[in-house]
């Protein structure tokens, strides 16, 4: 078997390979050519398993992305997608052996950081990634979809401020893109869209060009900071697919204006951060049910030091790490030093404070994991008292950690 990239000669092949693993069919191209997910693919960044006779058997590819790390640190991120092994070839190496050269190969060109969603969440741990951030679903009943937000005590009232006004997506395109740009730079775990995938229309909706109302709020002076996208799916629920908010006052105006829609039963919010505080806004508590509670972004360190000394921190300290990246035969100990909101790491045989996989490494990153939490796992092991609560001051973010972004 020979791993091999791909050029753009190989698109038909990639997708048809890929496609074949999963069982299904690629769908028609979408008229003018767009909405498909494979248009946004970077077929310089792709690889093909090819048999001993000379037939695909496996893919894999990357995308090149940002993805805004703790401090609003914009940073390199590559994004793993296509990942797939025909049914007549598995458990035969295949995957390991592609997901090895991927790794060589991101390497190779620099990068420190590697994302993806995972299909299987068995999958990708053996390979070093960790679940990093994650979303759920909160459905309201129309009828106990009133809001209730009481000012805090001592708060001045605060007149109303900005619009919603409804566009459909077709007349709105570059204004979702612009929105949710300024949105994803302030927004630890998340990631970037490329032009071409608005261009395109790849990806789920709104980046795909599927029919779709879009709420768009803008500030006092006009100007679009948030948006929702929004169908009427079903006959008696309203699908939000996607918030894009500059700030919580901005969500709360959107959500109240879909929970105002006439003649349904159901709004469903998609995408909601673990934390949000929509659940709390309704006058009636019980009246959000949480579902699909899942992880999302999953992420894997490919340089520990650097990745460490990219992000922001928002407290002050030192921590011994001792990682072990058993995919890749490494074994690493560091020495983390935060100084006002910048960090130094470097190699060191100082006894560890906390021992642990990369993967789970991966988690605690973007803050949208405790450390704590890992250990009470028994993932991480803590090597003295006080050492998972000083990672858990170190590690958290200023903002909960939420991906929108689906690739």
């Amino acid at each position: 078997m020979d791993i091999r990239p791909t050029t753009d000669q190989d698109l038909d092949v990639f997708v048809d390979t890929l496609h074949t693993a999963f069982g299904r069919f690629p769908e028609t191209l979408a008229e003018g050519g767009g909405g498909v997910w494979w248009s946004a693919l970077e077929m310089d960044r792709g690889l093909l398993a090819v048999s001993a006779d000379g037939r695909p058997v496996g893919t894999a590819a990357a995308y090149s992305f940002e993805l805004t790390l703790p401090g609003g640190v914009l940073a390199p991120a590559a994004g793993v997608t296509g990942v797939g092994v025909l049914p007549s070839h598995r458990r035969r190496g295949v995957l390991t052996a592609m997901m090895r050269r991927q790794l060589a190969d991101l390497r190779t060109r620099g990068e420190f950081l590697s994302v993806l969603t995972a299909s299987e969440a068995l999958i990708y741990r053996r390979f070093g990634y960790g679940p990093a951030t994650y979303t759920r679903r909160l459905t309201v009943p129309r009828h106990q979809a009133a809001l209730a937000l009481p000012r805090a005590r001592g708060a001045a009232d605060a007149p109303a401020t900005g619009s919603v006004e409804v566009l459909r997506r077709a007349e709105c395109g570059a204004l979702l893109e612009e929105v949710y740009d300024r949105y994803r730079r302030t927004q630890p775990g998340a990631l970037s869209r490329p032009h071409r995938w608005w261009a395109s229309g790849a990806g789920q909706p709104p980046v795909a060009p599927a029919p779709r109302h879009i709420a768009v709020h803008r500030d006092a002076d006009g100007v679009p900071d948030g948006y929702a996208s929004y169908a009427r799916v079903e006959p008696d629920v309203l699908t939000v697919d996607e918030t894009v908010a500059a700030d919580d006052a901005v969500f709360t105006a959107l959500a109240r204006f879909v929970l105002g829609h006439d003649l349904i039963g159901r709004v469903v919010f998609k995408h909601v951060p673990p934390e949000h505080p929509l659940r709390w806004q309704l006058a009636d508590f019980r009246a959000g049910e949480v579902s699909h509670d899942t992880d999302w972004l999953w992420l894997r360190l490919l340089d520990v030091p650097r990745a460490l000394a990219a992000r922001g921190w928002c407290t002050d300290g030192e921590l011994v790490l001792d990682v072990d990246d058993p995919f890749l035969g490494e074994h690493g100990r560091h020495l983390l030093t935060v100084r006002d909101g910048r960090a130094d790491c470097v190699p060191t045989d100082r006894e560890p404070d906390l021992s642990l996989d990369v993967s789970d490494l991966g988690s605690v990153y973007l803050g949208g994991t405790a450390p704590s939490t890992l250990v009470r796992a028994g993932h991480v092991r803590a090597h003295r008292p006080g050492a998972a609560a000083l990672a858990d001051a170190l590690f958290r973010a200023e903002r909960p950690a939420h991906c929108l972004h689906w690739f």
